[in-house]
């Protein structure tokens, strides 16, 4: 483990300097994300100026789902969205297989190859987003509601990295895969929605085949509801991380087995 935090460490830091040798596109960056960010909030201030509460749960509510499916999002995209949008043409290129040479497990490889800083800066925003929500709300969390949140938010990245590596990893048989990892890109916007609002099928698709609906919205309710029951959301969101991630392992070792180099 050791040795897989150092080489992790030397990946972050390369990732660093890349960045920083182009600065102002490490801004602009920032930029993009912050306006997609604030289009957000303009769209609910137009939407509850319409209605008191959306499927129960009430303006600021709803602007702190959003800022946790911010949190969320970027750091997903921080660590891992980059490297997995660029596994197709590791594969259809055979560059996967300088990968596959390295002394270390493959997976790992070509899931941390690179990070966004910027990300983690617009993290942050959702950070505050969350914060100011709960001031607007009256809701001061105790410690164990804050303990509680910040543990659900590594099972939702990973929910998000489990599915898109998934994705990614079809590229073996599909050769390119990129509108599958784009449109995933568009369906885990759902996750800034309240669980509430969806109804059938939906609400059966996103909620256990494709569980995005839950990755926000179990944090976000054990900040602002502390009346309710947490546990049996925790437990929903925990055991489709963990799920998840087993499967889209087992389904990377099969793919590997049937890899046959495409630079040879």
């Amino acid at each position: 483990m050791r040795r897989y935090l150092e080489i992790y460490w030397l990946m972050i830091r390369n990732s660093l300097i890349r960045e920083m040798s182009f600065k102002a596109n490490f801004l602009l960056w920032m930029l993009v994300e912050f306006l997609w960010f604030a289009g957000q909030m303009i769209f609910l201030e137009v939407l509850y100026g319409h209605v008191d509460s959306i499927g129960g749960w009430s303006k600021w509510e709803c602007v702190l789902l959003v800022g946790t499916h911010q949190i969320i999002a970027q750091v997903f995209q921080a660590f891992f969205y980059v490297n997995l949008a660029e596994l197709p043409d590791l594969i259809r290129t055979g560059r996967l297989d300088l990968m596959l040479l390295l002394p270390v497990d493959a997976q790992f490889a070509v899931s941390t190859r690179k990070f966004g800083m910027d990300n983690i800066v617009n993290a942050l925003v959702g950070v505050a987003i969350v914060g100011l929500s709960l001031f607007k709300l009256g809701v001061v969390p105790g410690a164990r509601q804050v303990v509680l949140f910040v543990a659900c938010l590594p099972f939702g990245v990973a929910v998000h990295y489990a599915i898109l590596f998934g994705l990614a990893t079809a590229a073996f048989w599909i050769v390119r895969a990129q509108g599958l990892i784009y449109g995933y890109f568009n369906v885990f916007n759902v996750a800034r929605y309240p669980d509430s609002i969806f109804r059938g099928v939906f609400k059966v698709i996103f909620s256990y085949f494709i569980p995005v609906i839950i990755v926000a919205n179990v944090p976000a309710r054990v900040l602002a509801r502390a009346l309710e029951s947490p546990w049996s959301g925790l437990a929903q969101l925990a055991g489709a991380a963990l799920f998840i991630v087993a499967a889209t392992r087992g389904f990377w070792l099969f793919a590997l087995r049937r890899y046959s180099s495409a630079s040879s």
